[in-house]
């Protein structure tokens, strides 16, 4: 909906005080309006959405809807201008995330069309091109998945180096072996998950820690359900410390994610919850994405590479669904990375 300045303004302070009713939303307001004014401009939020009505007659009062809080743009520059312990995040585990993304859809209608024609794009791409070209554009997007994958993870190697090290088998001078075999795991796992483009069918708590184990093969990592808290950088957000309670909400997740029907809407809920869980003591967002593209392979959709984004915007994307449980900018990186593929990869 387009929201105008006076409803902004009812957003605002039923956001700022929890909840509200009608006379309190009066009185916060800086402009005068009369109650039937009132009434349509909220009638309209909660229609939308936006706004949750609770209560009847006098004791009715407002609050703001969970498909609001999760999808709502979000102003990401002025938000990270402040530092992590002032920007009144969410720093505990919302436990309600998953029945929240249970009772609403993921994507606009608009943006399921522009997805579908996206995947109807790809699978005309792949119809006619030749197997030595596909096997090519193979390559080449592992390369620039990997490097790109790694890149956010702070990895120093750069795309030319990549490919070095994949089809040269050289390291590249200066750099820690860490970085080649963070790499070199991405290729591994993404040519496990190509040669077995089923697998993500029905997602479990078994193929997560299967393609975990097989990205942080030779880094230290312990493999598995996490015992001990994690903490994640730039962030106060605290996810769960307790491995009963992590394994029991992958579970929850994964049968979430199964449950859908749409494809594009599982790949985007695995990245962004696989993520937020952190089930594992490292790896978690490699596995995230790792798992995400799994789901769009067996759906018959292109794999992402996240080539063009920003690592730190995806970052940013990342802690503002951990801080604010917002996924509107990660889920715009997500729709314009589906873009990308199709037009850079297998043309």
């Amino acid at each position: 909906m387009n929201i105008s300045p006076r409803q902004k303004n009812i957003i605002r302070i039923v956001k700022r005080d929890n909840a509200a009713s009608i006379s309190q939303i009066k009185n916060s307001l800086s402009e005068e309006a009369s109650i039937p004014t009132l009434n349509r401009d909220i009638a309209a939020l909660v229609k939308n959405n936006v706004l949750l009505k609770q209560g009847s007659g006098p004791a009715t009062f407002y609050s703001i809807a969970p498909h609001y809080n999760i999808f709502a743009p979000l102003d990401a520059e002025n938000y990270f201008e402040q530092d992590p312990d002032v920007r009144e995040a969410i720093t505990q585990f919302n436990y309600e995330l998953i029945g929240i993304f249970e009772a609403i859809p993921t994507f606009t209608a608009t943006e399921v069309s522009h997805l579908d024609s996206l995947k109807k794009q790809y699978q005309s791409n792949i119809s006619d091109i030749s197997p030595a070209l596909h096997q090519k554009e193979l390559e080449r997007l592992t390369i620039e998945l990997s490097w790109k994958s790694s890149q956010i993870e702070g990895n120093t190697y750069s795309l030319l180096e990549t490919e070095q090290l994949f089809r040269d088998k050289i390291e590249a001078e200066g750099k820690p072996k860490e970085d080649a075999t963070m790499l070199l795991n991405h290729k591994y796992a993404l040519d496990y998950l190509l040669a077995n483009q089923n697998i993500a069918n029905n997602l479990s708590l078994a193929l997560l820690e299967e393609i975990h184990a097989l990205l942080i093969k030779d880094l230290g990592v312990g493999r598995n359900i996490r015992s001990r808290t994690v903490g994640i950088t730039g962030t106060a957000y605290k996810p769960l410390d307790n491995a009963h309670q992590i394994k029991e909400y992958i579970e929850n997740m994964c049968r979430l994610i199964n449950n859908k029907k749409n494809g594009f809407e599982k790949a985007l809920l695995a990245v962004a919850l696989i993520s937020y869980i952190q089930p594992f003591e490292d790896g978690n967002k490699r596995t995230a994405r790792m798992i995400s593209n799994a789901i769009l392979l067996n759906y018959g959709a292109c794999p992402l590479s996240y080539r063009s984004v920003d690592a730190l915007d995806y970052k940013k994307a990342m802690l503002l669904f951990y801080e604010q449980n917002n996924l509107s900018a990660f889920k715009e990186i997500f729709i314009q990375q589906n873009a990308f593929s199709v037009k850079n990869y297998f043309q």
